[in-house]
């Protein structure tokens, strides 16, 4: 009987602690790492689970792991690594190819037909896997560029943190309707944008030396909304 590639591999898991081995990261960063990109949206926040730390030297030898399961764990854990680092992504699609070839073992490898029905059935996983990588790099790319930014930044230093000209990219902002302004008034965020998280308000009130207050309105562009205009920048507003 052939087995199931896709029933395999929903049974395929990897722990955060073996990523941080794979990497030579410690665990801690791996994890924080994974924390960070779940908060952005980039990838889903895997299960936790405890486990024996067997380098641990601690008296607690137990330790919390993100466990990373099936397909969407193997993605997410590429994500992960290629964040982490780049060099070490072909590492763990390795790692994860052993694994499938683990479970392969439990097939009758007398049945002829049945070998090279499952060598066909992984090369084609093996290819789509390959299709998948291609596809994230503009995400990874744009990860890399948001890595450190954990605040709102007006659009000058959002358009530096996006390698861009701050011209480009409030007239990117203005015609995709992110932000628009009318006469004689401060750029101001669609109403839509903002409840995506993609852009805030920061309100200011100066006391100038007469006693008069006046209130500044500034557009401030999220990590969020960082993100976002990383992963458009590679097509649309590239320099």
């Amino acid at each position: 009987m052939v087995p199931n590639m896709n029933l395999i591999i929903s049974k395929l898991q990897m722990i955060s602690l073996e990523i941080a081995e794979l990497v030579g990261s410690r665990h801690d960063k791996v994890k924080q790492s994974i924390e960070r990109l779940a908060n952005h949206g980039t990838i889903q926040l895997p299960p936790v689970r405890k486990v024996e730390n067997k380098q641990s030297n601690s008296p607690n030898r137990f330790t919390e792991v993100y466990m990373f399961q099936g397909e969407q764990g193997k993605r997410d854990s590429i994500i992960v690594v290629a964040q982490l680092c780049p060099e070490f992504t072909a590492r763990l699609v390795d790692r994860w190819q052993q694994l499938e070839q683990e479970k392969l073992l439990g097939f009758n490898p007398n049945d002829e037909i049945a070998v090279l029905e499952n060598l066909l059935q992984e090369k084609k996983h093996n290819k789509e896997l390959t299709h998948k990588i291609e596809e994230m790099k503009p995400d990874v790319a744009a990860l890399e560029r948001i890595a450190r930014s954990d605040d709102a930044m007006c659009v000058t230093d959002a358009a530096k943190q996006l390698q861009l000209r701050p011209k480009d990219l409030f007239d990117f902002l203005s015609e995709n309707k992110w932000i628009y302004r009318r006469l004689g008034s401060p750029w101001i965020a669609y109403q839509d944008k903002i409840q995506q998280g993609l852009i805030e308000h920061k309100v200011t009130t100066i006391t100038h030396t007469n006693g008069i207050n006046e209130t500044k309105t500034q557009v401030r562009i999220t990590p969020k909304g960082i993100a976002k205009l990383a992963k458009l920048s590679n097509l649309e507003i590239a320099a």
